[in-house]
């Protein structure tokens, strides 16, 4: 999916599929592969036009030489012209040079992926800081096939690293589909590492003599992790090095829309021909759950004054170990064997909080009413009453 920025020849996008607009002034060409230099087509976009980045640009691998196995035979390496830097400073020079034009057509909201290896990864880190990017995870995607290391003199390389990153430090509102992707993972939080093969079999694009058309094409199961966990339908997704298309292939199947860059016409092609056999999926099995964020405030003393919770009630944490009383204006009285000499009194997440001795507590989780002979929390109290007044659950 990699390919550098420089190109004697400019060719004129690809389109596909129906073009949208976003909410800046000049309508975004979308659903589009542009071939040529990726900072001259950068600059023709609209400033704050695009929702999330992905890209895989050079690793500046700095073979030395051909890498053979211990038979002899030769390994297929990256050595392409693409991935090649005479210096550190010429390859620095580079990525500053397309991480500022990639930055000038974010969103506010937006975020970028930025993936590569210990050759680079560090480098463009730290760069990435320096013109005020704000990294909010690093994300280590360890190959479950990796490469043999056959030398023999290194540890494996079996994994490599994304910095995920939002446009600046005081970025609000960017996507990030906590609910769903717990849900997905039974219930369990999504880690950093994510265990994902290396593109191989019928995934991997050959040409006519059956030999890879682009070395380091990018697994799909690793984009639509990306997509999925950062993005809704209708965005649009910028990939700054496209190569063989990747991320328009599986923006298509998930219903977002795509701007690739890519310098080879002969990689530009092979993405136009994937991209153009990918059919997108059912707009229902993309629904994701509204979040807790996005749904309508509703407030305990709602559910009091609905009967959904009594007045007098007794609330308890899951395991029984602390004990509140429901009061009839909404708030709740920590209950103990012997009455302290000012009663606790408050929110269901300030009592809750002054309970355990923490610093602040998600009441609405934390504590429980009896009901029909087992304890459930007042969450979903809160669910039933969103349901009831049609305002959508969590």
């Amino acid at each position: 999916m990699r390919g550098m920025v420089k190109s004697s020849a400019v060719r004129a996008p690809r389109r596909y599929g129906k073009q949208t607009q976003t909410s800046s002034v000049a309508p975004l060409p979308v659903n589009q592969i542009y071939v040529g230099d990726n900072i001259e087509h950068l600059s023709s976009l609209p400033a704050e036009s695009i929702d999330l980045v992905f890209a895989d640009p050079p690793y500046n691998l700095q073979l030395g030489g051909d890498l053979k196995r211990p038979d002899e035979s030769r390994v297929d390496a990256v050595d392409d012209a693409w991935d090649q830097f005479e210096s550190f400073q010429a390859y620095d020079a580079f990525t500053r040079a397309w991480l500022l034009a990639v930055r000038r057509v974010m969103k506010p909201t937006a975020t970028i992926f930025v993936i590569g290896s210990y050759h680079n990864i560090f480098r463009v880190g730290a760069l990435m800081q320096d013109l005020g990017f704000w990294i909010l995870n690093d994300i280590i995607w360890r190959k479950s096939n990796p490469m043999p290391n056959f030398r023999g003199r290194r540890f494996t390389n079996a994994h490599e690293t994304m910095i995920w990153a939002a446009r600046d430090a005081n970025a609000k509102g960017y996507t990030f589909n906590y609910e769903a992707l717990k849900a997905g993972n039974e219930d369990v939080q999504v880690r950093s590492d994510w265990l994902i093969p290396l593109c191989t079999g019928h995934e991997r694009l050959k040409d006519e003599k059956g030999r890879k058309v682009h070395p380091t094409q990018k697994p799909e199961a690793l984009l639509a992790r990306i997509l999925l966990s950062t993005s809704k339908p209708g965005d649009v997704v910028l990939d700054p090095f496209f190569g063989s298309g990747t991320t328009g292939a599986v923006a298509k199947r998930l219903r977002r829309a795509f701007i690739g860059i890519e310098r080879d016409e002969t990689y530009a092609a092979a993405a136009r021909e994937r991209i153009e056999a990918v059919e997108p999926l059912p707009e229902a099995a993309l629904v994701a759950p509204p979040s807790a964020r996005e749904a309508p405030r509703v407030a305990f003393s709602a559910l009091v004054e609905r009967g959904l919770v009594s007045p007098g009630a007794e609330l308890t944490d899951a395991k029984g170990r602390y004990r509140a009383v429901v009061r009839a204006d909404g708030t709740i009285a920590l209950t103990h064997d012997e009455a302290p000499a000012v009663p606790k009194v408050g929110s269901i997440h300030r009592v809750g909080a002054m309970a355990q001795g923490a610093q602040a507590c998600n009441g609405w989780t934390f504590w429980h009413v009896e009901q029909e002979g087992r304890r459930h929390p007042i969450d979903e109290l809160r669910a039933r009453l969103r349901a009831e007044l049609g305002l959508g659950g969590e």
